[in-house]
């Protein structure tokens, strides 16, 4: 009897350790002069979303999205038991810089998603909404867009504005930013999260439409790549 319930034990803990999965994850910042506020990335249940295209923006979200601050969703993900890296990169990812981090997650969670505001942006963030992992053992890479959370007009305007509700832009890590700008629009037509446009940005650095510079902020999606190594 001892014998079967130690098969059943080594059984029970063989089938639950294959089903958890042991990965190691490589985030690139593919843009030129825009950097990424510290990275969320989760493996989560797949009825789980962080965000979903087409829909209004939650206040965690609008608050990564204009803020950098995953507090409020980092709380979401742990009321659902999801497997959570914060901030890999230990700060502000660069342009060009690359993250490289082990994620372990558990057999529940089989997808993942990633965010992170891109900076300077008024709401933009770079995002992976709930994609399933892969099972088989191999690397897998993937290019992440950009989207706009649909919470804030996108006026271009460097003035360290950064809470949810506040128009404006944080800062430029780069220092390259502009002042004076009017802005690059006062109404956005789309209030719901989107694929983002792209910066506007112009040459004039003490005035003109735009605080951002459009030689250096300027960027096209995709905005990072995504290594996914399922061991």
């Amino acid at each position: 009897m001892k014998k079967t319930l130690l098969a059943l034990a080594i059984s029970a803990a063989s089938i639950s350790a294959a089903s958890a999965q042991d990965l190691t994850i490589s985030i690139t910042n593919l843009t030129h002069g825009s950097h990424f506020t510290p990275l969320l990335v989760s493996a989560h249940p797949a009825d789980s979303h962080l965000f979903e295209v087409g829909m209004a923006a939650s206040a965690n979200l609008q608050a990564m999205a204009e803020g950098g601050d995953t507090s409020g969703l980092i709380t979401d993900l742990n009321a659902i038991s999801a497997d959570v890296s914060d901030n890999p990169a230990g700060g502000l990812m660069m342009p060009g810089q690359t993250v490289t981090f082990d994620l372990m997650t558990a057999m529940d969670n089989s997808n993942l998603s990633v965010v992170a505001m891109v900076l300077p942006t008024n709401d933009g963030f770079v995002g992976l909404d709930s994609m399933a992992i892969p099972t088989m053992a191999g690397t897998y890479t993937y290019y992440l867009n950009a989207y706009d959370a649909g919470t804030e007009v996108n006026d271009e305007i460097i003035n360290g504005g950064g809470a949810p509700g506040a128009a404006g832009i944080p800062a430029d890590p780069l220092g390259s930013g502009g002042t004076g700008a009017t802005g690059v629009t006062e109404n956005e037509s789309n209030d719901k999260i989107h694929v983002h446009r792209g910066v506007v940005g112009d040459s004039d650095a003490s005035g003109g439409f735009s605080d951002l510079a459009s030689r250096v902020h300027r960027w096209l999606n995709p905005v990072a790549k995504l290594v996914i190594e399922v061991k």
